[in-house]
């Protein structure tokens, strides 16, 4: 372990969240109805409902990441989120899954590391 090693949480928050973010607000300023559709087309049941929670992950729970507020909870919930991309969307259809793939290794890292010492969760806990 050297001395950066306490910081690489933060570095992976900043990588998984941005990437998450980005995609978040492409479906969020599309509508959920965009989202939903897209869905739909892929063969999801309750594409509607999926869309919502979709946009909730990549909007909310990206912010959430980058900031280091409830981390693990967030990255599981992009770990599974992945994991349906990967089985349910890249694969029947022929698609890469490379940016699927390195998002699942991030959040799985997240679960693992944590918030770090760079978040704003600990600075909450510590009152500074």
């Amino acid at each position: 372990m050297n001395r950066l090693t306490p910081y690489a949480a933060f570095f992976m928050r900043l990588a998984v969240g941005g990437v998450f973010l980005l995609h978040g607000l492409t479906k969020f300023h599309h509508g959920i109805p965009a989202t939903a559709s897209f869905l739909h087309d892929v063969g999801f049941p309750f594409a509607t409902v999926f869309a919502v929670i979709l946009i909730a992950i990549e909007t909310i729970g990206a912010a959430c990441v980058i900031l280091g507020i409830f981390t693990r909870v967030w990255a599981l919930c992009m770990a599974v989120e992945m994991v349906v991309a990967i089985l349910a969307v890249r694969l029947p259809h022929g698609g890469n899954i490379e940016l699927e793939g390195l998002l699942f290794a991030g959040a799985i890292t997240l679960i693992a590391l944590g918030d770090g010492p760079l978040s704003i969760a600990v600075k909450l806990k510590h009152g500074t």
